[in-house]
């Protein structure tokens, strides 16, 4: 493909609470076996971009280390591959990324060393499926100086977190909201963008000159009325992890088997690190309703309308409901969860009950020492 790729999964969102205390949004465990970056990861590699870098830097160790080989996405090639770039401390700068325009400025060696013409810009905090190709034609097509790709959300969506766009008749954007209080539209940026390569590193060393450092800002509103920047409007699933309340649904969505089929056995396919865990086991009394189960996990309870994840372990007797139990849980004996996030490494001993409240999600961190018997 005539594009390179770049990932932007260096930032922290206080809207998930616990959750993003000890790891990058970026990081989050997805649909069991995933985690949110390797849908964008898989999207560039099935659209054949060939040459990716990922911008990391809030709480970037889980993440770097999800990341360690290219090679289950299919990055490991001569040509081309996954950068990670973090953060360097130069004689000229040393500062973190003051924002997304900063973290491509930055890096800006990598754009000025690559041939390709094309730019892809994506968040690493999403959970969808695109065809770059496509929109490199869109792009083309229109003969625009940026394209961005846009999505009309429900009613009853929260509009004030999304940046909103209107568009004339070819789909032109000719307004740019950034999480409005009253928007006029209801549709919205995804965060992905295309942009020629040449053009971006123009206009990211005219935003370093004037101590600029937001791209949507400084480069997509500012830049509206004077380039010709368009909207390439998706219809299939798309969701950003931006609260405790979107990681819940996002991942409550994959009890549906019509998401999951959507994502893990329609071409192209998701891919992300595998672990070499042992099946899950469930041993006699375990009861399972609706529920998705990864490997390495033991389960002795009931569990309804969950997601188990990675060597998870569900007492006897105990009621797991609602819920999202991460990685490496210990539940003990006749505890009850419900409506619930549990953080990964937590042990919850015998006779516990949380529950969310009033409609709430409870995020539930216990990092007390482990002792089975």
């Amino acid at each position: 493909m005539r594009a390179i790729g770049i990932i932007l999964a260096g930032g922290n969102n206080h809207r998930m609470a616990e959750l993003s205390q000890r790891r990058a949004v970026c990081a989050m465990p997805i649909a069991g076996s995933y985690r949110s970056i390797d849908f964008t990861l898989s999207n560039m590699s099935n659209s054949h971009v060939q040459k990716v870098a990922v911008f990391t830097q809030y709480n970037a160790g889980s993440l770097n280390r999800h990341m360690n080989s290219s090679k289950w996405w299919d990055f490991g090639r001569k040509q081309g591959g996954l950068y990670v770039l973090t953060p360097a401390m130069t004689s000229d700068n040393s500062s973190w990324y003051r924002g997304t325009a900063d973290a491509i400025y930055q890096n800006l060696s990598f754009l000025k060393e690559s041939h390709e013409p094309y730019v892809i810009i994506a968040p690493g905090d999403c959970v969808y499926k695109m065809d770059f190709n496509a929109l490199l034609e869109y792009h083309v097509d229109k003969k625009a100086d940026i394209t961005v790709v846009c999505k009309d959300m429900p009613e009853n969506s929260d509009m004030s977190r999304f940046g909103t766009i209107m568009m004339n008749e070819e789909m032109r954007v000719v307004g740019f909201e950034e999480k409005p209080l009253q928007p006029k539209t209801r549709t919205i940026s995804c965060g992905i963008y295309i942009i020629r390569r040449r053009l971006l590193i123009d206009v990211i060393e005219k935003c370093a000159e004037e101590d600029r450092y937001d791209f949507v800002r400084d480069v997509i509103i500012r830049y509206r009325d004077v380039k010709r920047i368009f909207g390439y409007k998706i219809t299939s699933y798309w969701k950003n992890i931006a609260s405790v309340e979107d990681y819940y649904d996002t991942n409550m969505d994959f009890l549906n088997p019509q998401v999951r089929d959507y994502f893990f056995n329609q071409y192209p396919n998701i891919y992300s690190k595998v672990d070499d865990l042992p099946p899950a086991k469930y041993n006699p009394g375990a009861q399972m309703r609706n529920a998705l189960v990864s490997s390495g996990c033991i389960v002795n309870g009931t569990v309804e309308n969950s997601i188990l994840f990675k060597s998870s372990y569900i007492g006897n007797n105990t009621i797991v409901r609602n819920s999202i139990i991460l990685n490496d849980v210990y539940i003990g004996d006749n505890a009850v969860i419900e409506n619930c996030i549990v953080e990964s490494h937590s042990t919850l001993n015998g006779g516990e009950v949380h529950r969310g409240e009033d409609g709430r999600i409870k995020v539930v961190v216990e990092q007390r020492e482990r002792f089975v018997l």
